[in-house]
C-alpha cells in the first residue's frame, strides 16, 4: 500500500509539472504574440545583464588563471632539467660543486613553492569566487518561471473577473434545454448551482493568484538584494586575487635572484681557477651606434685575402737613400762586415751585390703574394704620378682610393652595389658622414663610372672586407 501511495503522489507530481510545463508554454506564446502582457522589471534585468558579465570576466579569468599555473609547472621543469644538466657537466674535481648541487636544490624547492602559493591564494579562491554563480544563476532561472506562472494566474483571474457579469446574465436567463425542461421548482437549484461553481472557480483562481504572487515576490525580493551586492564583490576580488599573484611572483623573483648570484660566484670561482680556458664570446654591434641602417656585413670566406692580415714592405730608408745625397744604407744581415755608401750622390752599382744578396731578395720577393708586390707597385706608380704633378680629372669628385673585390657580393638592397670577384671600385665619401655604417664604404664601380660619369646613379655601398685595397 505504501508502494501504491508513493507511486500515487509521484504521479500526481508528474502529472502536476507536465501541466504548470504546458501552462507556462502557453504563457508564452501569448506574450509573443501580444495576446497577453508580461511583467517586466528593468532595474532587475539590468542586474541579470550584469551577472552574466561578471560570469563571463570571473569565467575568463579562472582560465587564465589555470593557463598561468600550467606556464609555471612548465618552467619549473624546464629549470630542473637544466640544472640536473648543470650537475651532470659539473666535473667532481671542480669547485664549488657541492654549493651548485644545493642551489638546484633551494631552485627546486622554490618553483614548488611558488607553484602551491599561487594554487592556495590565487586558484582556490577563484574557484571559491565562482561557486556562487551556478546557484544564483538556477534562482534568476526560477525566478523566471515563477514570474511566467504569476502572470498565467493573473490572467486566469482577470478572464474570470471579465466573464463574471456574462455567466449572471446566463444564470438569470437559463437558455439550456435541461433548465427548460425543467420544472419550476427545480431551476432555481440549478441556478443555485451554477452560482456556487462560478464563485468557486473564482476563488481558486484568486487563491492561485495570490499564491505565485507571494512565490514570486519572495524569490523577486532575495535576488534584487543578491545580485547588486555580488556585482560590487567583484572589485574587491580583483584586487585581492592579483595582489596576491604580484606579491607571490615579486617574492619568488627576488629569491630566485639570490639563488642565481650564487650561482655565478660559484662559476667565477670556476673560472679563476681556469682562467686560461676562458672562452671569448664576441662582441655584437651596439644597437646605440648612431648609423642610419645598421648593416653588418657578411663576412667573406675564411682564408681569403681580405680575411688574412695585410703585409707591409717599408721601402722609405730604400727611398731615403735614393733621394738624399750621402746617406748610408743599413747593414744587410747576410754581410754584417760590409758597408755600402753612397757618395757625392751616385748610387752604387748593380754588378756590386753579391749573388748571395741577389738570390736571398728574389726569394723573398717571390715568398710575397701577388697581392703585396701589386699592392707596392700601385703604390710607386701613384707616387710618381703625384710627383709629377699631373690631375686625375678621370676619377668622380672625392675620390679617395680604388679598391679590388676578392669575392662575389649579391645586393641585399637598392642602395648596395653588386660585385663580382676582380671588380675595380673607386672609393668616394658618404655626403652625410653619420650615415656611414661600420664595416661599409661608399663608391663607384670603375666600370659604371667610366661609361656614365654619373655619380648619382652608379654609387653605392658595400661591405669591405670583401675587398682589397689596391690604390
Amino acid at each position: 500500500m505504501a508502494e501504491l501511495g508513493s507511486k500515487g503522489v509521484t504521479a500526481g507530481k508528474i502529472a502536476s509539472n507536465v501541466q504548470k510545463k504546458l501552462t507556462r508554454a502557453q504563457e508564452k506564446v501569448l506574450q509573443k504574440l501580444g495576446k497577453a502582457d508580461e511583467t517586466k522589471d528593468e532595474q532587475f534585468e539590468q542586474c541579470v545583464q550584469n551577472f552574466n558579465k561578471q560570469l563571463t570576466e570571473g569565467t575568463r579569468l579562472q582560465k587564465d588563471l589555470r593557463t598561468y599555473l600550467a606556464s609555471v609547472k612548465a618552467m619549473h621543469e624546464a629549470s630542473k632539467k637544466l640544472n640536473e644538466c648543470l650537475q651532470e657537466v659539473y666535473e667532481p674535481d671542480w669547485p664549488g660543486r657541492d654549493e651548485a648541487n644545493k642551489i638546484a636544490e633551494n631552485n627546486d624547492l622554490l618553483w614548488m613553492d611558488y607553484h602551491q602559493k599561487l594554487v592556495d591564494q590565487a586558484l582556490l579562491t577563484m574557484d571559491t569566487y565562482l561557486g556562487q554563480f551556478p546557484d544564483i544563476k538556477s534562482r534568476i532561472a526560477k525566478r523566471g518561471r515563477k514570474l511566467v506562472d504569476y502572470d498565467s494566474a493573473r490572467h486566469h483571474f482577470e478572464s474570470l473577473q471579465t466573464a463574471k457579469k456574462k455567466d449572471e446574465a446566463k444564470i438569470a436567463k437559463p437558455v439550456s434545454l435541461l433548465e427548460k425542461a425543467a420544472p419550476q421548482w427545480c431551476q432555481g437549484k440549478l441556478q443555485a448551482h451554477l452560482v456556487a461553481q462560478t464563485n468557486l472557480l473564482r476563488n481558486q483562481a484568486e487563491e492561485e493568484l495570490i499564491k505565485a504572487q507571494k512565490v514570486f515576490e519572495e524569490m523577486n525580493v532575495d535576488l534584487q538584494e543578491e545580485l547588486p551586492s555580488l556585482w560590487n564583490s567583484r572589485v574587491g576580488f580583483y584586487v585581492n586575487t592579483f595582489q596576491s599573484i604580484a606579491g607571490l611572483e615579486e617574492n619568488f623573483h627576488k629569491e630566485m635572484s639570490k639563488l642565481n648570484q650564487n650561482l655565478n660566484d660559484v662559476l667565477v670561482s670556476l673560472e679563476k681557477q681556469h682562467g686560461s680556458n676562458t672562452f671569448t664570446v664576441k662582441a655584437q654591434p651596439s644597437d646605440n651606434t648612431a648609423t642610419k641602417g645598421n648593416k653588418s656585413p657578411s663576412p667573406p670566406p675564411d682564408g681569403s685575402p681580405a680575411a688574412t692580415p695585410d703585409i707591409r714592405v717599408n721601402h722609405e730608408q730604400e727611398q731615403a737613400g735614393m733621394t738624399e745625397p750621402g746617406a748610408t744604407l743599413p747593414k744587410s744581415p747576410s754581410q754584417p762586415g760590409e758597408v755600402s755608401e753612397v757618395a757625392g750622390g751616385t748610387e752604387p752599382a748593380a754588378e756590386t751585390q753579391e749573388p748571395r744578396e741577389t738570390a736571398a731578395s728574389e726569394t723573398t720577393s717571390s715568398s710575397l703574394p701577388a697581392v703585396v708586390v701589386e699592392n707596392f707597385s700601385a703604390t710607386v706608380n701613384g707616387a710618381m704620378e703625384g710627383s709629377s704633378g699631373v690631375g686625375r680629372l678621370d676619377l668622380p669628385p672625392g675620390f679617395m682610393f680604388k679598391v679590388q673585390a676578392q669575392h662575389d657580393y649579391t645586393a641585399t638592397d637598392t642602395d648596395e652595389l653588386q660585385l663580382k670577384a676582380g671588380d675595380v671600385v673607386l672609393v668616394i665619401p658618404f655626403q652625410n658622414p653619420e650615415e656611414q655604417d661600420e664595416g661599409w664604404l661608399m663608391g663607384i664601380k670603375e666600370s659604371d663610372w667610366n661609361q656614365h660619369k654619373e655619380v648619382e646613379k652608379c654609387q653605392g655601398v658595400f661591405p669591405e672586407n670583401f675587398t682589397e685595397r689596391v690604390q
